[in-house]
């Protein structure tokens, strides 16, 4: 989306007015129910979305994920300067499947989509662990922090940032990423994934600050964003002063079931909201 267009959008004016606030609103295809497929940029553009999270896929097409397709590459691409439209980041969901702590197979989804993200020209990857693969343990933190210590010259050769996403504490996160001791691995932070757990989002943001997140997720799942306990001014306030200027994205439901309306409610709202001065 052109940033004429974007400054356009209701409030858009509010985020840019202030000099730190350089963070850019995108979406994730599959809250789209569009997941690894090109046409998810045609709606996000639609509703007014800046760029696009993309899932790399959870079931392997001849052994090889669903994104590791040079047609559906050229689509992508094709599609992200047609509309100008920002690929921002990919999701290894496979993750929800073959987990890194506790399956090696993952590790071929690890170096193989470290490939799709280089070919598409995308920095960041999210890493998810959650339910059967999540990190429970400081054996199990360190058990991946080694794992991704072992990938992140071939990420950092490829140009791509390694993010983990979980529902571990800004200080667990920061125990893997001393232990990995590469600028190719950071945290992607899910507020929605924290704030349930009761972890003060506000000062965890505050505590990783720019240099240590990727990118983030915005949700207060099941509602509309600003309907529950999470303070969505507050959380802008304190990613702009962190000096972050990179994607947060959209991780919505949809409410109503109306996927474009729900969306472009929950866009407009976080547009409305002020920059800290």
């Amino acid at each position: 989306m052109r940033r004429r267009h974007f400054l356009a959008l209701p409030g858009a004016a509010l985020l840019s007015a202030a000099p730190k606030a350089q963070f850019q609103i995108g979406v994730t295809d599959w809250n789209l129910n569009l997941a690894g497929n090109p046409a998810a940029i045609d709606l996000a553009t639609s509703i007014g979305f800046a760029g696009i999270e993309i899932s790399l896929g959870r079931k392997p097409v001849d052994g090889k994920l669903p994104l590791d397709n040079p047609e559906l590459h050229r689509a992508y691409l094709q599609k992200s300067k047609e509309f100008n439209c920002k690929l921002i980041s990919t999701c290894l969901d496979i993750f929800h499947v073959n987990g890194l702590k506790n399956d090696k197979l993952a590790q071929k989804w690890l170096s193989d989509a470290i490939e799709i993200n280089r070919k598409l020209g995308i920095r960041n990857m999210l890493l998810p662990f959650f339910g059967q693969r999540a990190l429970e343990t400081t054996a199990e933190l360190d058990y991946v922090a080694d794992i991704l210590r072992n990938f992140a010259p071939q990420a950092q050769k490829a140009g791509v940032t390694l993010g983990i996403e979980n529902t571990n504490s800004a200080v667990e996160n920061l125990r893997i990423l001393n232990r990995v001791r590469s600028e190719a691995v950071k945290v992607f932070y899910d507020i929605g994934n924290s704030f349930p757990r009761g972890y003060d989002i506000y000062h965890e943001i505050q505590i990783l600050g720019r240099d240590r997140i990727c990118q983030f997720h915005l949700k207060d799942n099941p509602g509309y964003l600003g309907q529950g306990g999470i303070n969505f001014q507050k959380v802008f306030d304190v990613i702009a002063s962190t000096g972050f200027q990179g994607f947060a994205d959209l991780e919505t439901s949809s409410p109503a079931k109306d996927i474009p309306a729900d969306m472009a409610k929950n866009l407009a709202f976080l547009n409305s909201l002020r920059a800290p001065a």
